[in-house]
């Protein structure tokens, strides 16, 4: 059985979405009930990280999956509320796995 991008797509942003900190937790910190340096965050924010970059290495992610899959608007929003530094080791790693999964791939 062959598996369409779509579904290799689908798969991969299911993946992720289970350790997106941005989906239950940034409201929390908008609205002061949790400071964007809490340990918990911190952990969540890690694991969705690495989490990320190895869904990037997924077979069957094509160019205009990847591109789709770009984390720096996501990146983005936890830089800019202090969850995490522009600096950190996790959004460097993260961004450069991007670009060479997107360099690597094949098909559009």
């Amino acid at each position: 059985m062959t598996v369409s991008a779509e579904e290799v797509l689908q798969r991969a942003i299911s993946v992720i979405l289970q350790t997106d900190p941005l989906i239950k937790l940034l409201q929390q910190v908008r609205l002061g009930r949790m400071k964007p340096t809490d340990a918990g965050l911190r952990a969540v924010t890690d694991s969705w990280l690495y989490t990320y970059e190895k869904t990037l290495a997924m077979d069957g992610l094509t160019r205009s999956s990847l591109r789709r899959l770009n984390p720096a608007p996501r990146l983005a929003v936890l830089i800019e509320i202090g969850v995490l530094s522009e600096d950190h080791r996790g959004v460097a790693s993260l961004k450069a796995a991007h670009d060479r999964a997107v360099a690597q791939a094949t098909g559009e």
